[in-house]
């Protein structure tokens, strides 16, 4: 830590005040900090990750490349909301269709998005629900079905 770090700065931020303790560390997050547009376009794949629909679609897809009609049953939606997540998906990159003939088959887009979703899965295994504070507090969100299947093992090493 720097001698900068007793320090304490106040800086204005538009209507309100921040205390800055560590003015270089400060400045280092702030350099380092993705532009706006990388961030909304982050904001909007977290927000598509955000739908249980849409994620048994792409874990369904972590086993490769799939039609519609099996993802919808794998899912347990309807083809048309499958239909709606992939059109979704597709057009923020997350996957990637083939067509042969009339068939249309969906894929990941790439192994950024298996990364993704398998750190993702691993993380939500290291502990049972019930230790999580945030879940205790709300058992409806302990007991989801995507939640208890990651648990019990599907993510992968």
């Amino acid at each position: 830590m720097s001698n900068s770090s007793d320090e304490q700065m106040v800086v204005g931020l538009e209507d309100c005040s921040v205390r800055v303790v560590d003015r270089d560390r400060v400045a280092t997050v702030v350099g380092a900090m993705p532009a706006e547009d990388d961030i909304a376009g982050l904001a909007d794949v977290f927000g598509l990750l955000a739908d249980a629909g849409r994620l048994r679609v792409l874990v369904a897809l972590l086993e490769g490349e799939m039609c519609v009609c099996d993802l919808a049953a794998v899912a347990r939606a309807s083809e048309s909301a499958v239909s709606h997540h992939l059109r979704l998906l597709r057009a923020h990159r997350v996957v990637q269709v083939r067509r042969t003939g009339r068939m249309a088959y969906y894929r990941l887009a790439d192994t950024h998005v298996r990364l993704l979703l398998d750190v993702a899965l691993t993380h939500i295994g290291h502990a049972p629900a019930a230790s999580h504070p945030e879940l205790a507090s709300h058992p409806e969100l302990a007991s989801r079905p995507e939640l208890a299947q990651a648990r019990s093992g599907h993510a992968r090493h």
